[in-house]
């Protein structure tokens, strides 16, 4: 029988890795994420597993919780095939090296301050560095394509199907054959939505006799996209005529992408008054290009776009904030901007000096269109506080701050139903990246509207199929 262990993301969002341990053929790991959060301590802990063990690295998209300790796993010893759709390792080189510049800059900050302290040995040197990241661009990578399988060994192959999470998503279905016996494992991936502004419904599979898959909004539906994109035009347009700002903290990766759609079909629609649209991120700017390279992977109106002018996002209106410079001279616009920023969290990054020059002036709006962790920046502005601090300076907050909250690249718990209903052979699944309150929830849905067996996966936990 074959071994499936979850060394991340089990009863936790963060983390990806999982481990098959064919009884026959290669050892595979699918995804080797970051943790994140609270969860974020156990980066530093040993994988679960001896690295040099591993023959194959399977990547299911190039969102850091999935890609964010691969260059962790050379260093350990992993000199295996790294398989993965050549937009995600685009997108991946992109994450991967903001990644290690961050942890660069916080072990600098943290050093400097420990040897005031006079204990400079109790801080942990960064995860890996941006030469590491280069390693793992150097290393053994074969390029997947959507639905065209691939072999890992006699009997053992892996096919690609698109996940219509982000660009270069997938869902794996790893085929092989123990002591005669076909067996099919699939890994969801994380799975996106069939009305997304961006990506493409995700491709249904057929079957599985084990399907992990994650459960992120298990417990819930989210609210129309319909209705928040009329929102969001609202929004827009409501202050713009009012000689106000829009600042938009945003991910980098996809999210970004979405806000751009949308304001370019308001531009077509010409209902979108004539302002100033900038993208304030260096890693969301080298993402859009890279989606923009890629625009024959996305859907079907982004292509339509794309045909209108040869770009899915440039328009007369838009401008890349490349530099620092670039960044600082978006404070001489008075009025009439959308200004599109990192972080999503506004835990860093650009959009606090943005926040600093407008979020005191009442004609304003600062507009929330992801989720906002307790303990940021974001939360505490969603939860109506009265003034903040950035950068040791008391900012008063008059600008109105909105929420949108229909804007996701994860399915909910009625897609990923639909997509599981679809499966014409599936004996049992399995439920990772999501919290345990969720998945218990998810758990039962799958159960009495499916009829289906469902697990809750344990970190480490030995999983016979």
């Amino acid at each position: 029988m074959t071994l499936i262990q979850s060394f991340g993301a089990a009863e936790t969002v963060t983390g990806s890795c999982h481990f098959l341990q064919l009884k026959q053929g290669p050892q595979i790991l699918v995804d080797c994420g970051m943790f994140q959060g609270k969860a974020e301590k156990h980066a530093y802990e040993g994988f679960g597993f001896d690295p040099k063990k591993v023959d194959i690295l399977l990547i299911t998209h190039a969102h850091l919780d999935h890609v964010g300790r691969i260059p962790k796993l050379l260093i350990d010893g992993f000199d295996g095939r790294i398989i993965a759709l050549r937009p995600t390792m685009e997108l991946a080189e992109v994450v991967l090296l903001d990644s290690a510049k961050i942890a660069e800059q916080d072990y600098a900050t943290a050093l400097k301050k420990a040897r005031r302290r006079g204990d400079e040995g109790e801080v942990k040197e960064p995860l890996y560095t941006n030469e590491d990241v280069r390693a793992v661009f150097d290393s053994n990578i074969q390029y997947a394509e959507y639905d065209k399988p691939i072999a890992l060994a006699p009997d053992v192959q892996v096919t690609f199907r698109n996940a219509g999470h982000i660009l270069g998503s997938a869902t794996l279905q790893i085929d092989f054959k123990e002591e005669g016996q076909a067996k099919t494992v699939v890994f969801s991936g994380d799975l996106g939505n069939r009305n997304d502004m961006v990506m493409p419904s995700p491709t249904l599979v057929k079957q599985a006799d084990a399907l992990y898959i994650e459960s992120t909004y298990g417990d819930r539906n989210h609210r129309s996209l319909e209705a928040s994109i009329e929102e969001f035009r609202e929004v827009v347009i409501s202050t713009l005529n009012n000689q106000g700002n829009i600042i938009i903290p945003s991910f980098a990766i996809e999210r970004t992408q979405e806000l751009l759609v949308l304001i370019k079909q308001m531009y077509y629609d010409k209902v979108l008054p004539t302002c100033k649209v900038f993208v304030d991120s260096p890693m969301a700017i080298k993402a859009t290009k890279i989606y923009d390279r890629y625009h024959k992977n996305l859907n079907q109106a982004a292509q339509e776009l794309f045909d209108k002018d040869g770009s899915v996002f440039d328009f007369s209106y838009l401008e890349y904030s490349v530099t620092g410079s670039d960044s600082m001279a978006i404070n001489e616009e008075e009025s009439g901007c959308i200004i599109i920023a990192g972080s999503g969290m506004c835990n860093g990054g650009r959009i606090l000096h943005h926040f600093k020059h407008r979020l005191w002036n009442e004609r304003n709006r600062v507009l929330f269109v992801g989720f906002q962790a307790e303990g940021t920046l974001g939360r505490l502005l969603v939860e109506g506080a009265e003034e903040i601090r950035i950068y040791g300076e008391k900012i008063k907050v008059r600008a109105q701050i909105c929420t949108i909250n229909g804007f996701s690249a994860h399915a909910d718990q009625t897609e990923m139903l639909h997509w599981m209903s679809k499966f014409e052979k599936l004996d049992k699944v399995f439920l990772i990246h999501g919290e345990p309150d969720k998945q218990v929830i998810f758990k039962q849905a799958i159960e009495d509207k499916l009829q289906k067996t469902v697990h809750i996966v344990k970190y480490a936990e030995e999983v016979w199929i």
